[in-house]
């Protein structure tokens, strides 16, 4: 399909044509003089021949003998003198060398022109950076400006000191590079700084004639487009340093763990002297004394140059250098990847490893690195325990943003599978998930208040064994409000109001609260509310912070600003933070269960009064506990108003832990040393109640209003009811266990 030539396209021909021209006619120059020399003396010989053949055949008797005649185009060719056959000849082999030089030539616009592969950086909230992403080169860009004199300077004594004279190659410099080479045995090329650039640019790496010969061609016309600070920019930004640094910066980064408007002289000099081989002069490669004697030559080019002075060549000389850790620093490594994961679902896998993005995600390094080392204390001080592993989670659960993603006691520890990111990973969340039963039982008439038997029952269920729920503590505490159900974490109790309601609707339930894998309601039974049902922690923490919220789900988002090249900001999270958030719970039974899960009153029969799931100064903190029936998984979850820690302890084979106290070890000190760390000087703040309950005085044993006489043993409490209940002020009889309870009515002495 044609298509029409835009402005700038004409141009760029115009422009490339011209300076094309304007290269054929330099160096065509010389080759016609010499054309214009052989045709003169060719047509001299020719005369003088003639003239002496000529004298000859006056001498000579020559007997006629005719001749066959030649056809009439024949005979003009040989009327043509011979040193015109000869210069054609010449012409046509110079036209069709130049042809094949130039006949696939890239554009030296190019250099400007075509995509650079730019590395991804990945920062924390305050800047810091935690990894680079970049597939097979590791590049920065930076200006001329950007870069220090002494690394300038150093770089045109060594590689192309006439480099603001030449015109893109220098006879001068190849010859005294050849020289130097056979003399000394040292490796110093004889490319100009231009040539180098374009080999590195536009030019594939094959080394052959016709290639240099490009080379040269291009390094003439790139001369003549750009200028000299202009050339000197994009080959600081071009060329390979080593490894997969490539350009000024990176290579500052990678030797010395500083950006390049850093370097002192006798860094410069060393930076200088790697693009010539960078393998052979790395200081961090076989022979890294050879990279202190290429130093060595760098400095004494630019004392040759005058760029410095012998004092200062030979205090360079004397500096020791501090060499940056050989190797790819990763921070936060679980964090990182999984973020890599989300930025190539929503970019593509060539914009994140090529495009040069720049990545602020929400992560705080400094609650990432605490969270690190307290998960790595507490499995350490358990490991007798047969626990080999640690996790943990801290988010906002409002905005959904990661603090710190733990994803295991060492990323680097090959021995208990490091790599491998609990947080992302499906466990079973024991007890955790009894939130999500209880939220059923509120929205369908239950109060905190209600009573609860926990009792011994056995399940007949079809197809399966017969079902006995046991509590964590092998013991039954009779009928108890729903309230200490919860917070106590007794599974008796649980059980019964999952049958109650059916297991339907807490996997509806969970599938709006955030859980992402309960795709199937028939793979569970009854007790999935007591961990049955896999989750992974990143879910856990939706779910939580979905309490948290007053009933508002927002899912999580690691991902703050995301901007391209060009500055231009693909991804801004506050803009997609409404598209994140649904209401998907009452936010009365919200905080209810806020309620309830904050209470230390109600966790004492479990816990004890002073348990590690208690914050000194930090009365409103929820919090949850959960462990798995066969010890393989340890959790704890709390949250405030503002922050929400999950933490989690096990192995990642699945073996059972032993003796694993839940709230005493494992997952509650996590929990609690991480919460204390992220509330530090920060004061107390207490959840907002919603409108629509208010609190009202009852009997604790009874959950009715107390007589209007003194009940015998009635101990009053304070619980929170919906504004339509009706609270029944003695004890009624007990309701039939198959009565369905209307909604939102006071069944405050109802046992199941």
């Amino acid at each position: 399909m044609n298509r029409k030539k835009t402005t700038s396209q004409k141009s760029f021909q115009f422009n490339f044509k011209k300076s094309l021209f304007f290269f054929l006619f330099s160096i065509g120059r010389p080759f016609f003089l010499i054309l214009l020399t052989v045709f003169l003396i060719g047509n001299f010989v020719s005369q003088i021949l003639k003239k002496a053949f000529a004298l000859g055949q006056k001498q000579i008797v020559v007997y006629p003998v005719r001749k066959p005649r030649l056809p009439a185009t024949l005979a003009l060719f040989k009327k043509v003198p011979l040193p015109v056959y000869f210069t054609l000849a010449l012409l046509f082999f110079l036209a069709g060398f130049s042809y094949w030089i130039i006949y696939d030539l890239p554009s030296p616009h190019q250099l400007t022109e075509r995509k650079q592969i730019l590395s991804t950086k990945i920062y924390d909230r305050n800047g810091q950076l935690l990894y680079k992403i970049y597939r097979q080169q590791n590049r920065t860009l930076v200006t001329l400006q950007e870069i220090p004199t002494t690394v300038i300077q150093a770089t045109i004594s060594i590689e192309d000191a006439e480099f603001y004279s030449h015109h893109g190659f220098s006879l001068k410099g190849i010859s005294r590079a050849a020289l130097a080479n056979l003399k000394d045995g040292k490796t110093e090329g004889g490319s100009t700084i231009t040539q180098q650039l374009v080999k590195n640019t536009l030019l594939s790496p094959e080394k052959t004639f016709r290639r240099k010969v490009k080379e040269i061609v291009l390094a003439v016309l790139v001369e003549r487009l750009f200028t000299k600070d202009e050339i000197l920019q994009m080959y600081f930004n071009e060329v390979p340093y080593g490894g997969t640094a490539y350009g000024i910066e990176e290579a500052a980064q990678k030797y010395f763990a500083k950006s390049v408007r850093d370097l002192n002289l006798a860094e410069s000099a060393l930076l200088a002297g790697l693009p010539a081989s960078p393998t052979r002069f790395s200081p961090f490669g076989a022979h890294p004394e050879l990279a202190a004697e290429r130093q060595a030559v760098v400095l004494r080019r630019m004392y040759q140059e005058g760029f410095i002075g012998k004092s200062e060549e030979e205090a360079a000389l004397k500096q020791e250098l501090v060499f940056a850790p050989n190797k790819n620093i990763i921070k936060a490594p679980h964090f990182v990847l999984w973020v890599k994961e989300l930025l190539v679902e929503r970019f593509g896998q060539r914009m994140v490893e090529e495009g040069g993005l720049e990545v602020i995600t929400s992560l705080d390094l400094t609650f990432q690195q605490e969270a690190q080392k307290l998960v790595k204390q507490e499995v350490d001080k358990i490991a007798s325990l047969n626990v080999s592993n640690g996790s943990a989670l801290i988010t906002v659960p409002t905005t959904g943003e990661v603090l710190a993603m733990v994803g295991s006691k060492n990323y680097f520890d090959e021995t208990i599978d490091g790599k491998v990111n609990i947080t992302l990973r499906e466990r079973q969340p024991g007890s955790t998930i009894k939130v999500i039963n209880y939220a059923v039982a509120l929205d369908n008439g239950f109060l905190p208040s209600t009573i609860i038997s926990d009792s011994p029952i056995t399940y007949q269920l079809p197809f399966s064994e017969p079902y006995s729920p046991k509590n964590y503590d092998n013991r039954f505490h009779g009928s108890i409000p729903l309230r200490i159900a919860l917070a106590s974490s007794y599974n008796v109790p649980a059980v019964k109001v999952l049958a109650a309601f059916g297991v339907e609707r807490m996997v509806e339930l969970g599938q709006k609260m955030g859980i992402s894998n309960w795709d199937n309601p028939s793979r569970f039974g009854l007790s999935l509310t007591l961990g049955g049902g896999e989750v992974k922690m990143v879910d856990l923490a939706t779910v939580y912070g979905t309490l948290a919220g007053n009933g508002l789900k927002t899912e999580l988002d690691p991902l703050l600003l995301v901007k391209n090249t060009d500055n231009k900001i693909l991804y801004d999270c506050r803009k997609t933070l409404a598209l994140r958030q649904e209401q998907v719970l009452d936010e009365k039974i919200a905080f209810m269960l806020t309620d309830i899960l904050k209470d230390n009153w109600a966790r004492t029969p479990a816990f004890g009064t002073n348990s590690l799931l208690k914050i000194d100064g930090h009365p409103n903190v929820a919090v949850k506990t959960g462990t798995t029936q066969n010890l393989r998984d340890n959790w704890a979850i709390g949250y405030t108003t503002d922050f929400l820690v999950a933490a989690w302890v096990g192995n990642n084979d699945n073996q059972p832990m032993s003796q694993i106290a839940s709230g005493v070890t494992g997952a509650s000190p996590i929990w609690h040393n991480i919460t204390k760390t992220v509330l530090n000087q920060i004061p107390d703040q207490a959840f907002s109640v919603p409108s629509g309950i208010k609190k009202v005085s009852i009997c604790s044993q009874t959950g009715t209003l107390p007589a209007t006489t003194n009940e015998t043993g009635c101990q009053t409490r304070e619980e929170w009811f919906f504004e339509d209940s009706t609270i029944p002020v003695y004890r009624q009889a007990q309701p039939n266990n198959n009565s369905q309870p209307a909604k939102k009515q006071a069944f405050g002495n109802w046992a199941l």
